[in-house]
């Protein structure tokens, strides 16, 4: 199955074509119909040259949908245009390895046992998605399933299989069609049954979708009124000591005048709101301590912590949580941490990354430590963390009642990258079936309900405070209770088959 005979160049136009259309089915400028075609040049073409393909398919598709990685590096980090091009080069270039080993993969399992590849490439690609979310710490960002984010009743069976389920059913219509677009119909049998499956799968989506999307339409069970307040201090002023009283006059008067209107029981603080120790005894942790004594409301807050250990001092990016009195409940620190923003990989053959961190410091991984509040459990999620499905379903497990993302997106500037990252968060809401809120420092803060439904938004780089009820008694999902299922099945199907050609390999 391939096109017919064409110079070298030609053919990896292909590939390269397919990484940018299945780019653009991403925020922005998410068309997401893109994602149910976009790999078909490349399924076209794969035949011939199969990791060459996938390999060029994944750096179009990276390199357009992690541009963004360039602003953070050169005007946050400040580190040199140069550098931040061989950075974001050896990050695109590893990401890339992924579509190759799945295009090389499936095409191994056509030519050696005759399987085609609308059977195995969706096996891989699930597969491979998956071992992207925790090699290296993992990097789950844009998998292909988020690209769908638009259709609200598709999402919906997120809550049976994750987000994998739907990046399986979009390799499938595009393993399948390119199929029928290569063999000129439906004359195989093989191309027929993978279009039924497709089909079927499909259709059932889209049914089991209108049922439950059905079921979260109404007001929240068990209501929780929150507000969430959006400070919009600018990065380059974040971590100056002259700007400190500032920052918190500015989340004081947002806090107070919201809480107040709102009658709110939660009060949520972006990721290191406080840009100093709150823990040290301090006049500016007292302020902290009184806004939550004036608002009459539980406060949830970023801010940097320490721990001592005989003579080491681990440093955390962590959330406090307090009570209507201002008296400390918890602290939950973050677990996974950013690469080249709160720690280096690999610092040692990297040396010219360290000027990334500076005045970030290297932090050290927390653990899952719901927040206690009035007999219900709080789940924080800080930063990127919302992009690891096992960690969000992890804090429901343990007895959150409230999934609270808390993030600093000022990193990110005026590009996609703020709309990518809140398109996981719904994800989230809609795996474990419970609600969502999101505090962000420049935006995008959000409150999600447990059907993928954004309820209230705040602009991009305004100060804003948005406010509503949660609900905190989460629904039924059978994610919650079965995992990454589909992933590591696929993942253990994947293997088998590799395994069973080995002596064709050699």
């Amino acid at each position: 199955m391939s096109l017919p005979r064409m110079p070298l160049r030609s053919q990896d136009l292909w590939p390269l074509a397919s990484g940018l259309l299945l780019a653009c089915a991403y925020p922005l400028p998410d068309v997401a119909l893109l994602a149910w075609v976009g790999l078909i040049p490349l399924i076209l073409v794969a035949p011939r040259h199969p990791f060459r393909s996938g390999f060029l398919c994944g750096l179009a598709f990276f390199g357009f949908v992690l541009y963004w990685l360039n602003i953070v590096m050169t005007t946050y980090g400040r580190l040199h245009p140069f550098f931040s091009l061989v950075a974001y080069a050896i990050l695109v270039a590893y990401l890339a390895l992924f579509f190759g080993a799945a295009t090389w993969a499936s095409c191994r399992l056509r030519e050696f046992k005759n399987l085609p590849l609308a059977l195995t490439l969706p096996v891989v690609w699930v597969a491979l998605e998956f071992v992207r979310s925790f090699l290296l710490t993992g990097f789950p960002w844009a998998l292909l399933g988020y690209s769908q984010q638009q259709f609200d009743l598709l999402i919906q069976s997120a809550d049976l299989l994750g987000v994998y389920g739907l990046s399986f059913l979009l390799v499938l219509s595009n393993a399948t069609l390119a199929e029928v677009i290569a063999y000129r119909g439906l004359r195989r049998r093989s191309t027929r049954r993978a279009l039924g499956v497709l089909v079927l799968l499909t259709a059932g989506a889209l049914f089991y979708g209108k049922r439950r999307i059905d079921e979260f339409s109404g007001p929240p069970l068990a209501p929780l009124q929150v507000a969430l307040i959006q400070g919009n201090i600018p990065q380059d002023l974040k971590w100056d000591p002259d700007f400190q009283n500032q920052t918190l006059d500015i989340y004081s008067r947002l806090s107070l005048g919201t809480a107040k209107s709102a009658a709110a029981d939660l009060i949520v603080w972006p990721e290191s709101a406080t840009p100093f120790y709150y823990q040290e005894d301090s006049e500016l942790s007292r302020r902290v301590d009184e806004v939550a004594r004036q608002g009459g409301a539980h406060l949830l807050f970023g801010s940097p912590a320490f721990e001592r250990r005989n003579r080491e001092v681990r440093y955390l990016n962590s959330a406090f949580l307090l009570s209507p009195q201002g008296e400390r409940l918890g602290r939950s620190d973050k677990i996974h941490l950013v690469p080249f923003g709160e720690y280096v990989p690999l610092a040692s053959f990297l040396p010219f990354i360290e000027k990334l961190v500076v005045g970030i410091g290297d932090f050290s991984p927390g653990t899952v430590s719901p927040l206690p509040m009035n007999g219900l459990s709080l789940g924080t999620l800080v930063c990127f963390e919302s992009i690891f499905p096992e960690l969000a379903r992890d804090y429901v497990e343990s007895g959150a009642a409230l999934l609270v993302n808390i993030t600093n997106d000022a990193w990110f500037g005026r590009s996609s990258a703020p709309w990518q990252h809140l398109v996981m968060s719904r994800f989230r809401a809609v795996e474990n079936r419970t609600w969502v809120v999101r505090a962000a420092n420049t935006g995008i803060s959000a409150i999600i309900d447990p059907a993928g439904t954004i309820r209230a938004r705040s602009p991009l780089f305004e100060d804003a405070a948005i406010s509503g009820a949660v609900g905190t008694a989460p629904g039924a999902s059978l994610y919650r209770r079965t995992g990454d299922l589909l992933p590591l099945t696929c993942l253990f199907l994947s293997g088998f088959w590799l395994l069973g050609t080995r002596r064709k390999f050699r």
